[in-house]
């Protein structure tokens, strides 16, 4: 599977922001789809995944309650709506797909699909 984020952008602190994922390949709605950050000089975090059917989802406790993620198979799209952001959001968003590692007890994440990132910039 391929994938293409965008929607990223310049917002002030307080405002909003959706991006979306578009994705190639038939087997899209098989796959788990995440959301991942990457701010400057820090390792490359989880934000927020999504069953494949859209029933479950989980989020990083840095997010929760102001994003929300959402997919829709037929468009072969997934979404991260993002309010009340904060300067600390700021960072280049990452769309991926199909779990590798997942270990919250470790803070170990991996996809084995990524795509191209695009940038959430958030002024305070």
């Amino acid at each position: 599977v391929q994938l293409q984020a965008s929607g990223g952008g310049l917002v002030q602190a307080g405002g909003s922001l959706r991006l979306s994922c578009a994705a190639s390949g038939r087997t899209f709605n098989r796959y788990v789809m995440g959301w991942f950050r990457q701010a400057p000089g820090k390792e490359r975090e989880f934000v927020a995944d999504i069953s494949w059917s859209g029933g479950s989802t989980s989020y990083a406790d840095s997010v929760k309650d102001r994003f929300t993620i959402s997919r829709d198979n037929a468009e072969n799209t997934v979404y991260l709506q993002m309010n009340s952001l904060k300067s600390e959001d700021t960072a280049v968003y990452y769309c991926a797909a199909d779990w590798k590692t997942y270990s919250p007890s470790t803070g170990a994440y991996d996809m084995n699909y990524w795509g191209k990132g695009t940038q959430v910039t958030v002024s305070s």
